[in-house]
């Protein structure tokens, strides 16, 4: 019995089942079948042409949604149900995940624990206009975990969007509830299949893909087709009558969508009367006992909503609406006049001399002192004091400075005023637009990381993750950039493709990587110390990375598992990526007695290298940092092939990776039990990893920065990078404590 049916059914709308197919056909499954319930002559030669891998289950044209996947789902031997939609696409890779989460589940059961009836999806929506944009479903998502558990303790979990697509069926569960399931209103059984199942679960990954389709390619709906959201509410609500917790979380969701439709849509006056009519009579019966209404103007819609006042709640659009108008305009005059008072002070400072002596800092969109900029900034003061720093950082990080630390807040008339003197520019992501290159000023971009996911125009193949970034913008702000630093030459070559422009590339190493070669056993010993990681212990780091297709950040390990299987003498030093703020609430109440520690907020990062024994990471650019130190590392990539696809990279992590390779937390278990993560084969891979991407990194970056671009010394003068063979990494906390 394989483990997973996909079920794609429907019609081969517009072609895109073949493409789906296809899709499939490239990333062969294990453990899995794919049953196709074809409707209709295009959607049946288009599968057959995919047999004997598919089983095709041939349904005539004009076969309802609901009837299709009953058919396919009558053919289907897996423990786990997956419906696609014919129209549809699925990631690479995911069928694999969802195998292998829902055999998770099926463990649980077997250890007497308890699994799922459901495994929720996030997921990606492309449309005619855009391709693979996130959802926002994965902050719900993440909010769960991997724990199993009733609906009535997550039922915001009745918020993500309703789609079959985006929730996986064990088996049983759909023979026994097939009835209330199989209907053509997907929203609707898409929301039965919540509101029935014992305990659900949650895969916080984008597992499918959702294609929305021109509404102008489709069947017009008729005015009286609004109806339906009234009669599929209440069919809702009445499965959810004896569930207090779900009633009230649909019928808020049923209150939203009434006020919306009746808003939103332009109906004729009779049909938009008796929309308003029905839908009060369900806000009347089926509102929970003592539920407030919310505040403020939704508030207000609501209680007229229950009146059934239609006048009075017309009147009431009007007025809001005439209110929101003028309140937009004055919003809109108090920014053009700020924008036009902050635009003159700039202007009046550009056109005041650039001081030589005065240089602006920032990194990671003024979160503070920090990497690169930090590094430069700390070897200044060494060789060139008569240079005055002064750092931007947002007014929510500025208590965060070091004592002392001159800086400026974007926005305020200094900053403007600074930007526009300073001889130098420090970045390591881009100054804003409105920035003026004066031509006496110097532009430093020293990055923040070697690059294996695409990068600058190079994600213009990869929408999702570019995000709708002005690549028109990026070219002009990229044209300002006067060097470019850079760690290995396989970065050099990345950002001359990624970032087209006339910059000097400095091949000197990244200078936030100075420390992995000047550090002692000392400060090796103190870094450990501030953490609390007690003398004699393997501290493992473990450190991911963002995903454009996930909302937030949900620890891709049970770390708390993953601790227990390490045994008591591992410490695990678990960092959320920056763009989470260091807010990783999924770590909360991991603490296992010092054997989990939460190290999202501390800094310098560069300091819990040095604490650490190993690095676990994913694609995080961490891991061409610590290769410097030479201490083992482990890629954990149990979903590459969706990254890979949706992100884009440069090379193939699993091929040149620098050092051992896990797919599931039982293999990396595995290599951390059977001392596979420092063995001979790890270090030769990476031997070779370190020899291509720690190319220039020698403990002097800093130094030849601050003498080329402040000093002006020229590039013969400077310190030549010492031969990777010749360099001394920092101690090892092993050899640290000996």
């Amino acid at each position: 019995m394989p483990q997973l049916s996909v079920i794609v059914y429907g019609p081969n709308a517009q072609g895109h089942l073949t493409e789906l197919l296809d899709s499939l056909e490239a990333h062969p499954l294990t453990d899995a079948e794919v049953i196709v319930a074809a409707v209709g002559d295009w959607a049946r030669e288009a599968a057959e042409g995919h047999a004997p891998e598919t089983v095709v289950v041939p349904l005539p044209d004009g076969t309802g949604d609901a009837a299709a996947r009953a058919a396919g789902a009558a053919r289907a031997t897996g423990r786990w149900l997956h419906f696609v939609h014919a129209k549809d696409s699925l990631p690479a890779g995911a069928p694999r995940l969802i195998a292998e989460r829902t055999a998770e589940l099926d463990a649980a059961d077997t250890d007497g624990a308890t699994g799922a009836d459901i495994l929720l999806l996030d997921h990606v929506t492309t449309t005619w206009q855009t391709a693979g944009t996130p959802s926002r479903d994965g902050r719900l998502l993440a909010a769960v975990g991997r724990a199993s558990l009733p609906l009535d303790e997550a039922a915001d979990l009745l918020r993500l969007t309703p789609l079959l697509g985006n929730r996986v069926l064990r088996a049983e569960f759909w023979r026994a509830h097939e009835e209330h399931l199989t209907t053509g209103d997907e929203p609707q059984a898409a929301h039965a299949a919540l509101l029935l199942a014992g305990r659900v679960a949650c895969l916080n990954q984008a597992a499918y893909e959702s294609r929305e389709l021109r509404p102008e390619s489709l069947p017009p709906l008729a005015p009286e087709d609004r109806f339906d959201l009234i009669e599929r509410y209440e069919s809702l609500l009445a499965l959810a009558k004896d569930r207090r917790a779900a009633r009230v979380a649909l019928y808020d969701l049923m209150m939203r969508d009434l006020v919306r439709t009746f808003a939103g849509e332009n109906l004729p006056d009779a049909v938009a009367r008796e929309f308003f009519r029905r839908a009060s009579l369900a806000a009347v019966r089926w509102r929970p006992e003592n539920h407030e209404h919310p505040a403020g103007v939704e508030g207000v819609r609501h209680s007229l909503l229950e009146e059934g006042a239609y006048t009075k709640y017309r009147a009431f659009q009007a007025a809001n609406r005439t209110r929101r108008a003028a309140k937009k305009a004055v919003r809109t005059r108090k920014k053009q006049v700020g924008a036009k008072l902050r635009d003159q002070q700039y202007r009046r400072a550009l056109n005041q001399p650039v001081n030589p002596n005065l240089a602006v800092f920032a990194a990671y969109w003024e979160r503070g002192v920090a990497c690169n900029p930090a590094a430069i900034a700390a070897k200044l003061r060494e060789l060139a004091p008569h240079i005055h720093p002064v750092w931007v950082v947002s007014k929510s990080n500025e208590a965060l400075l070091p004592p002392g630390t001159d800086h400026v807040i974007p926005g305020t008339r200094r900053y403007w005023e600074t930007l526009a003197t300073a001889k130098y520019l420090v970045n390591n992501v881009n100054f804003p637009n409105a920035v003026v290159k004066r031509p006496d000023a110097i532009h430093l971009q020293t990055h923040h990381g070697t690059p294996l996911k695409r990068m600058g125009l190079d994600q213009m193949e990869h929408p999702a993750a570019a995000k709708g970034l002005d690549f028109d913008a990026l070219l002009a702000r990229i044209d300002k950039w006067d060097y470019s630093v850079s760690a290995n030459s396989h970065s050099t070559r990345m950002w001359e493709r990624a970032y087209p422009a006339r910059f000097t590339s400095l091949d000197y190493g990244y200078p936030r990587n100075d420390v992995f070669y000047s550090a002692t056993a000392a400060d090796v010993r103190a870094a450990r110390e501030r953490l609390g990681i007690p003398p004699g212990k393997t501290a493992v780091l473990y450190a991911p990375t963002h995903r454009d297709y996930e909302a937030g950040f949900t620890p891709r390990l049970d770390l708390a598992a993953l601790a227990d299987r390490l045994g008591e003498d591992t410490v695990l030093l678990v960092r959320a990526h920056y763009f989470y703020g260091g807010a990783a609430s999924p770590l909360t109440g991991l603490r296992r007695s010092g054997r989990i520690i939460d190290v999202s907020s501390y800094d310098p990062v560069e300091e819990l290298c040095l604490a650490a024994d190993a690095l676990v990471t994913d694609y995080s650019s961490i891991m061409f940092d610590y290769a410097n130190l030479d201490r083992p590392i482990v890629v954990y990539a149990d979903d590459w092939e969706t990254y890979r696809t949706t992100r884009g990279v440069y090379f193939d992590l699993m091929t040149d990776h620098p050092g051992q390779v896990a797919r599931t937390q039982e293999e990396l278990t595995e290599i951390f039990a059977s001392g596979a993560w420092r063995d001979e084969s790890a270090a030769k891979a990476r031997a070779a990893f370190r020899r291509r991407f720690c190319e220039y990194d020698d403990g002097r970056a800093a130094e030849r920065v601050v003498r080329r671009v402040f000093l002006g010394e020229p590039e013969e003068s400077l310190p030549p990078v010492i031969p990777l063979e010749e360099r001394t990494p920092a101690p090892t906390p092993e050899e640290a404590s000996a």
